[in-house]
């Protein structure tokens, strides 16, 4: 008696001789240290596997932060540099990255998905990047990374962003996260939340005279927002502390 089954095995049994000489032929053609990992993957169970992805997230992190220490030592931060920064990009939103070529018209509404490099120029990962190197050096920044800054006051930055979106801020460093529910109700719809899965992370950095700091950390995280995270409020709100236990 024919059951489907017994169609599936025959099916398979002629499908494979065309699945291994198509397989082959391709695996022939790609680097041996890939194909050798993938071996290996193959070896491994699945608590190795996850230790094996861990430990290349951490040095791909690693190499992405020393490579941010070199181009801040490049960039030499100041109050010089921190005030051409704000005022070349003080007046930037969504729509003006898209008229001059940073970001394309495309690019999922505000409030839905993360904004991934396929809908970014070259010129719009370039200053994604610098708006990320900025608000590093900004928050963390001091004289072994060529940051330069007269810093008379602690402050505390408090910015919210959906879990899922955390990755774009992955860079930051000493920075204290916190899972918290949302509820935002968009007037336009597309984004509302209930009891979101939200992250709420704190970060303590030092200020200076007039505030300028604090004006570049919401200049660069709107140039983020804009670019990558795609919120359509970033939350964020900065206060000035009295007192600290972050001791020296």
């Amino acid at each position: 008696m024919t059951t489907i089954q017994t169609i599936i095995r025959q099916v398979n049994k002629d499908l494979v001789p065309q699945f291994e000489e198509r397989l082959r032929s391709f695996l022939t053609t790609q680097d041996k240290d890939w194909l050798i990992d993938q071996i290996i993957r193959l070896a491994l169970d699945a608590h190795s596997l996850q230790e094996m992805d861990r430990k290349q997230l951490q040095e791909v992190k690693a190499k992405a932060r020393a490579d941010r220490i070199v181009r801040l030592h490049e960039m030499d931060l100041n109050l010089p540099v921190l005030t051409a920064f704000l005022e070349r990009y003080g007046s930037y939103d969504r729509a003006k990255l898209i008229a001059e070529g940073y970001l394309l018209a495309s690019a999922p509404v505000k409030g839905g998905d993360l904004i991934g490099e396929e809908y970014r120029t070259r010129e719009g990962d370039a200053l994604l990047q610098h708006a990320k190197d900025v608000l590093f050096g900004l928050l963390f920044g001091d004289e072994s990374t060529q940051t330069h800054f007269e810093r008379v006051q602690r402050e505390l930055l408090t910015f919210a962003l959906p879990r899922f979106k955390a990755e774009a801020l992955d860079f930051m460093k000493a920075s204290t996260e916190m899972s918290a529910a949302g509820t935002w109700q968009d007037p336009d719809s597309v984004s509302n939340d209930a009891r979101a899965d939200n992250v709420i992370m704190e970060v303590e950095y030092g200020e200076i005279v007039g505030e300028a700091i604090g004006h570049g950390i919401v200049r660069g995280l709107s140039l983020i927002n804009n670019l990558e995270v795609n919120e359509q409020i970033l939350y964020a709100r900065m206060i000035n502390i009295e007192q600290s236990t972050l001791i020296e």
